[in-house]
């Protein structure tokens, strides 16, 4: 039984589930989710070594060899990486949910946010979850609508803050030769953070 067979035809669906319920789930997807993240680290670490055995050889046939080998691990990364992104979406429909059922007295109160979720509600999220061109970073906007959080959505509990935003960043020079090393980049992010801060008074 899948996730969203799970969620829709259960006795107690994930729209009627306590927070504690909520949190015992959140665990067991998150759980689910590190370990397909191992796996696609290590299928990127065996393509990573034949591509380098396959440039230290010489012989065609063994060659050709390695490029079977590594176009058979790039089609199982893909695999689990299609297993990943429709993991993270449902944990995150959880950890939204968990979000509101532990915020619901005061939601109440504010009117920000919704304290329950419809059928139709689930039938959308269902196919944002399944639609592999919608990724997480997508559907998390759309979840928000669905769930009529918008801006009101705490920032911190599932989506990125501007410390986060300024990492990202920092990867990214990282990536393209910008910075060197990790101290360098951590130096930099803490920078960035306080430059944003006192700009911000």
């Amino acid at each position: 039984m899948n996730f969203f067979e799970w969620l829709t035809t259960r006795r107690k669906t994930l729209a009627t589930m306590s927070a504690a319920e909520l949190r015992a789930q959140e665990m067991l997807l998150t759980n689910d989710r590190d370990r397909l993240l191992a796996k696609v680290r290590k299928l990127a670490a065996e393509k990573q070594q034949l591509v380098a055995q396959g440039a230290g050889e010489k012989t065609p046939e063994l060659r050709r060899t390695y490029a079977q080998q590594y176009d058979l691990l790039h089609t199982e990364q893909m695999m689990i990486a299609r297993q990943l992104n429709i993991r993270s979406k449902e944990l995150l429909t959880v950890s939204r949910l968990r979000m509101l059922r532990e915020n619901a007295p005061s939601a109440a109160l504010s009117g920000a946010g919704r304290v329950a979720i419809r059928e139709g509600d689930l039938a959308v999220i269902a196919r944002l979850i399944e639609n592999d061109q919608i990724t997480s970073e997508v559907y998390q906007e759309r979840l928000d609508e669905i769930l009529r959080l918008g801006a009101a959505a705490d920032a911190g509990a599932t989506g990125l803050s501007p410390a986060g935003e300024e990492l990202l960043k920092i990867w990214n020079d990282m990536d393209a030769g910008l910075i060197r090393d990790p101290a360098t980049a951590y130096d930099e992010a803490e920078k960035r953070l306080r430059e944003r801060g006192a700009a911000a008074e």
